[in-house]
């Protein structure tokens, strides 16, 4: 390590690049390991995660960390990609430290922490050395009128409450509302049931939402069940219809009507169908709401539909020609039409023109397996799908067939492939 006098501020840290010492990138700092010492001193500063690609989260040890400022990390290289876990005696910083109320030694009253630093002693070793707060709630005049001001203070001159009280989630929101929402969920994974819940308060519904779909089906239904019930109907109404029914289908039945009741009655009418079919048919993995438009449509209304920012890649890949009404279930189902034909005319053209006849679609009671055979065997990213009566009533996608057929802990798998020398978690 480098002999000059260190300190550093956690929350500059964040998101920085970690890199070997031949510059080759290794990943991503997302937290900092603390390793508490009780009445001894200051937490000892055990190691980072690491966010590598593949998104996995993995441990490097202090003692691998070479050099470390506010614009880059060096570390040895030697890196054990075993998905991190926490341990019972480490804190993650970021995680369960950042807005942990304290109470301030002077008597001034309680402070959150936004900001913790880190110095490096002569012994090598990194210990937590200052806390960046600001003033909480007191019943002193003198703090009241302080309550915004903030302060760096030693770790000793806060005495930290109790790990089961509430703690505010406001700095991990902000610090991660870059990750994509199945990375946010997999970091959601790693931490105690208390600071998920926390954490998933905090977020907005619509963000609450896009994280919850990304969960195994356990972490969903805890998560949802904590929620006040008025929230909880409305985060599943921001959901998608087929992982709202998906989420509901494991709840009890009168837990999951009582929800239903209070949801906006179109999106409660959208799941109450998809509800009613089996799983494994195509009707049980369908979304009621891919694009849909009229023959008389044309190119241009085409194209600006799928630049949606909310539709997936697959749902966006086609459109869907049927005949009013064009909610599911619409009209008589004409046919589909493809992102590639829409790039190849002229913006005036009908789509009735541009139809693929050849594409048959599903039966919303066809198996599973017919509908997997079906996308692979045309290499299509969706499938229309109809009820007896020729009516469109939905889209089965690819990343639908691929979440039921995956194994149920499938976000969970471990890949310990190397990417760098494999090394112990020591230190």
């Amino acid at each position: 390590m480098s002999t000059h006098p260190s300190r550093v501020f956690v929350a500059r840290l964040l998101g920085l690049d970690v890199f070997d010492p031949l510059g080759d990138r290794l990943g991503r700092l997302r937290d900092v390991v603390v390793l508490s010492r009780g009445t001894r001193g200051a937490p000892h500063v055990v190691g980072i995660v690491v966010e590598v690609p593949g998104k996995k989260r993995v441990f490097v040890p202090m003692t691998r960390i070479t050099s470390i400022d506010q614009t880059q990390i060096i570390c040895t290289g030697l890196v054990n990609l075993r998905r991190f876990e926490q341990r019972g005696a480490e804190t993650l910083v970021v995680a369960e430290m950042f807005d942990r109320r304290v109470t301030l030694a002077d008597g001034s009253g309680d402070a959150t922490i936004e900001d913790i630093a880190m110095d490096q002693h002569r012994s090598k070793d990194w210990f937590v050395s200052k806390l960046f707060v600001r003033r909480g709630h007191s019943l002193s005049p003198l703090s009241r009128l302080r309550r915004n001001e903030t302060l760096i203070i030693d770790w000793a001159d806060a005495q930290t409450d109790a790990h089961n009280e509430p703690q505010a989630a406001t700095q991990f929101v902000a610090t991660h509302e870059d990750l994509k929402p199945a990375d946010f969920a997999e970091a959601l994974q790693e931490m105690s049931d208390k600071r998920r819940f926390e954490v998933a308060s905090e977020l907005q519904d619509e963000r609450l939402a896009d994280v919850l779909q990304e969960l195994p089906e356990d972490d969903q239904v805890e998560i949802l069940s904590a929620l006040d019930v008025e929230r909880a109907a409305d985060v599943l109404e921001e959901m998608d219809p087929d992982d709202a029914a998906d989420l509901l289908a494991e709840l009890p039945s009168a837990q999951a009507e009582e929800l239903l009741q209070l949801m906006e009655p179109q999106e409660a009418e959208d799941v109450r169908r998809l509800l009613e079919y089996d799983e494994d048919t195509a009707g049980g993995l369908m979304t009621p709401v891919p694009v849909i438009l009229p023959p008389e449509a044309t190119v241009a209304e085409a194209l600006a539909h799928v630049r949606r920012e909310e539709l997936s890649p697959a749902l966006a890949s086609s459109i869907f020609i049927a005949r009013p009404p064009l909610e599911t279930p619409t009209g008589r189902f004409l046919g589909v039409v493809h992102i590639q034909q829409l790039l190849r005319f002229p913006p005036p053209e009908p789509l009735g023109n541009l139809v693929d006849k050849n594409l048959e679609p599903l039966s919303d009671q066809a198996h599973i397996s017919e509908v997997a055979r079906t996308l692979a065997t045309y290499n299509l990213n969706s499938l229309p799908v109809v009820d007896d009566d020729g009516r469109l009533v939905g889209a089965v996608t690819v990343d639908d067939v691929l979440d039921h057929l995956l194994p149920d802990d499938w976000r969970a798998h471990e890949d310990d492939a190397p990417i760098r020398k494999l090394g112990g978690r020591i230190g």
